[in-house]
């Protein structure tokens, strides 16, 4: 039975799924700036994970916060940690061989990998209108994107789709650990990142020390924050809403990486993006107000 409880955590689950979006797509333009000036992008992720990694170990001492894990959840939260490393490895190494506008449209293949995989991992029946939406999302991400797709290197591509498969695990994962409190979750599957981290780092020979973040502060800054504020809205909207609806929601993220770079690079946008980005937003308003009504209580 669906009562409004349910209706609300629904709601809130929508809501950080976007917030998580759009961190995730600010992140992507200060990245940027911050690369321009001498800050590579495996730097920052080493970075970003390994702050994660002390905010929670900070906060689970302060707060004494568990970390225990149930027996039947742990192999999830491994897989959830492994597929969250992959999806950062892959995706950043893709960008090597292949246009990161290719790399971009290869890897946003994974909310339609996710409601195509919904039925079979969690039992969910089968949407069609679901499905449609997230092939019209898709469709709109490419717009918004406009691809280059001259000179390929099928090692991008695979790579790329690699982490498309990541990203759609991720979600599963995620929210396949409704029994797992929060902090073990950030604390445990950052323990697993950051080795990962470290290891790209030290085959692309780029480690800097803290200080050189000085080249570029606000970008670094909203860099790694914009990655805490996502990762940790990711978590908390997968134990409200369904990995499908939450794939759906974050394809706003690049759409928000273009805007945002429209204002703050000074980027200038054709009538292709912008109507990518009209289709984007229609699909997100249609597929939360289908939702809402699917779920809404029936009247006594």
């Amino acid at each position: 039975m669906n009562g409004a409880p349910d209706q609300t955590a629904r709601r809130q689950g929508m809501l950080l799924a976007l917030a998580a979006a759009g961190a995730y797509g600010t992140n992507i333009v200060s990245a940027q700036i911050a690369g321009q000036a001498g800050l590579s992008g495996p730097l920052l992720v080493f970075y970003r994970v390994f702050v994660m990694l002390a905010l929670v170990a900070g906060a689970v001492l302060i707060w004494r916060s568990s970390l225990a894990v149930p027996r039947r959840e742990r192999r999830t939260l491994v897989v959830f940690g492994i597929s969250s490393a992959l999806v950062g490895m892959a995706y950043l190494s893709s960008v090597a061989f292949v246009p990161v506008t290719v790399a971009a449209v290869v890897f946003f293949t994974y909310p339609v990998l996710i409601v195509l995989a919904e039925p079979f991992v969690t039992g969910i029946p089968f949407r069609p209108e679901r499905l449609a939406a997230a092939c019209v999302a898709f469709l709109g991400v490419a717009m918004v994107v406009g691809p280059d797709w001259h000179g390929l290197d099928p090692r991008g591509l695979l790579l790329a789709l690699v982490a498309s498969f990541a990203a759609a695990t991720q979600f599963f994962s995620a929210a396949a650990l409704p029994g797992t409190p929060l902090s073990a979750r950030l604390f445990w599957s950052h323990l697993l990142i950051l080795p990962v981290a470290a290891a790209i780092l030290a085959i692309t020979g780029g480690f800097l020390p803290p200080s050189a973040f000085a080249l570029a502060p606000i970008a670094a800054a909203v860099t790694i924050g914009g990655y805490l504020l996502g990762f940790l809205c990711q978590l908390l909207a997968s134990t409200r809403i369904s990995p499908g609806a939450a794939g759906l929601a974050f394809c706003a993220e690049p759409v928000c990486a273009v805007l945002i770079a429209a204002v703050v690079l000074g980027e200038r946008l054709g009538p292709l993006q912008y109507a990518g980005c009209a289709l984007v937003a229609a699909v997100l308003v249609i597929n939360v107000t289908v939702e809402q009504m699917r779920r809404a209580p029936a009247p006594a």
